[in-house]
């Protein structure tokens, strides 16, 4: 009785072993107890037709399990053929209009992808769902948090060494030539210097730089004591020699005590002088016309000096060397600045509602030229791409997902045939005379 499972006959399949799979396990253990109740009531149809037979005074009763089970049989049978001709021919034979999925292969893929294009794939569906969220307050309240900044700005300083690897001497000289030489003769350098200079020193993010160089002040002082005192004696040539050291020293001892007080506390009245110099140069570097002027004539003798020297392509070396060496450090300047600078931007947009609804209007714009653009081309890969699957991997693949579901209609059609069964015989039995 192999009808009393799904039929498995025909040729070899070349479809991936799903019996791992948890959808194949659960497939497998439903297949099992919609055969065990077929088989039930084929046992019970049997026994109750027998029964009839030989203890004729309890066939009214048996009648009733009879009927139950005909129907019961008639309905499990009819649901495990329906189940069957979904994805194989019963039994191997080509009975017509089964095999119905490997036979339509070619049909459901391309029905599949026109049917993701135009329930999912439509500019105005996705736009009008994107609109309801406010992605942009939300993308920069991520990026406001200094672990998010830093995990994006690690792999962006990482990438730095292979964009520079890309980029070669002579390609460099000539973007330098034709682009950055043109916009440099009117660049306003002193107004770039003092949005440079707020910029570093906004949120206090120049006091790391201060800290290191009070730091190699005070190493510098302590390595180079002989020599300042050699000098203070050259220029104090009647006094005493151990008098001179006495007087260096001490300096040097105030220096080194004033320099690590200033290092070691943040609101030292000497970083409080120093930020209100910096201040007041960012004010004058982007207001003074004298220093405009200034910016102006040392941008054209710089670039004077790049051309005739050649220069730029020494600058560009070591500039490079420079980013590679800093990139490379996991703790350099060049990480802390651009986790810095994610994170001010995005606590930018995220306190200001007019920059998030610029933000998303642009970004909604994006997705619907995106859509627009290629909403055709997902519908042809998912068709080329079920199109190349073998048929009996297709089938495999859809029987995992549903036929655990398939199985409880077997089931259920075995009950509810049985149901019927019992009404039908109900029915019979008041219209008798």
């Amino acid at each position: 009785m192999s009808f009393l499972a799904d039929d498995d006959t025909g040729p070899p399949r070349t479809a991936p072993d799903l019996t791992a799979s948890p959808g194949q396990t659960g497939l497998r253990r439903m297949r099992r107890a919609a055969t065990a109740i077929l088989a039930g009531m084929l046992g019970l149809l049997v026994l109750s037709a027998l029964g009839q037979a030989r203890y004729p005074s309890l066939a009214p009763w048996l009648g009733w399990v009879r009927a139950f089970a005909e129907a019961g049989t008639v309905g499990a049978v009819a649901d495990w053929y329906a189940v069957v001709a979904l994805f194989r021919h019963p039994f191997g034979l080509p009975v017509p209009h089964t095999a119905i999925i490997p036979r339509n292969q070619m049909r459901i893929a391309e029905s599949l992808g026109s049917f993701v294009e135009r329930n999912f794939l439509s500019p105005e569906l996705i736009v009008d769902r994107l609109r309801t969220h406010n992605t942009a307050q939300v993308a920069a309240g991520w990026l406001a948090s200094p672990a998010n900044s830093r995990a994006l700005a690690d792999p962006l300083v990482d990438s730095l060494p292979a964009l520079l690897k890309v980029l070669d001497d002579d390609n460099v000289a000539r973007l330098f030539e034709r682009s950055a030489l043109p916009w440099l003769r009117t660049l306003d350098v002193s107004a770039l210097a003092g949005n440079l200079l707020q910029v570093l020193t906004e949120r206090q993010r120049h006091q790391p730089l201060l800290d290191r160089g009070l730091r190699g002040a005070e190493q510098w002082l302590t390595a180079n004591a002989g020599l300042l005192q050699a000098k203070f004696s050259e220029a104090s040539r009647y006094t005493p020699v151990r008098l001179d050291a006495y007087i260096v020293n001490k300096f040097i001892q105030g220096v080194i005590a004033l320099l690590h007080e200033v290092r070691s506390a943040p609101d030292h009245p000497l970083r409080r002088q120093l930020d209100d110099a910096m201040q007041e140069l960012i004010v004058r570097l982007r207001t003074s016309e004298r220093y405009r002027r200034t910016g102006r004539t040392w941008m054209r003798d710089c670039i004077r000096h790049l051309k005739r020297e050649d220069s730029y392509r020494v600058l560009w070396q070591r500039l490079r060397s420079w980013l590679n060496a800093e990139a490379v450090r996991e703790d350099s300047w060049m990480r802390a600045m651009v986790a810095d600078m994610l994170a001010s931007l995005g606590a930018s947009v995220r306190d200001d509602p007019a920059q998030q609804d610029r933000l998303n209007a642009w970004w909604l714009q994006l997705v619907r030229a995106a859509v627009i653009r290629y909403r055709h081309q997902v519908p042809a890969l998912i068709t080329e791409v079920v199109k190349s699957w073998d048929p009996d991997e297709i089938t495999g693949k859809i029987e995992a997902e549903i036929g655990r579901d398939l199985q409880f209609i077997r089931i259920n059609g075995t009950i509810v045939g049985g149901t019927v069964g019992v009404l039908l015989h109900a029915a019979l039995l008041w219209l008798a005379p």
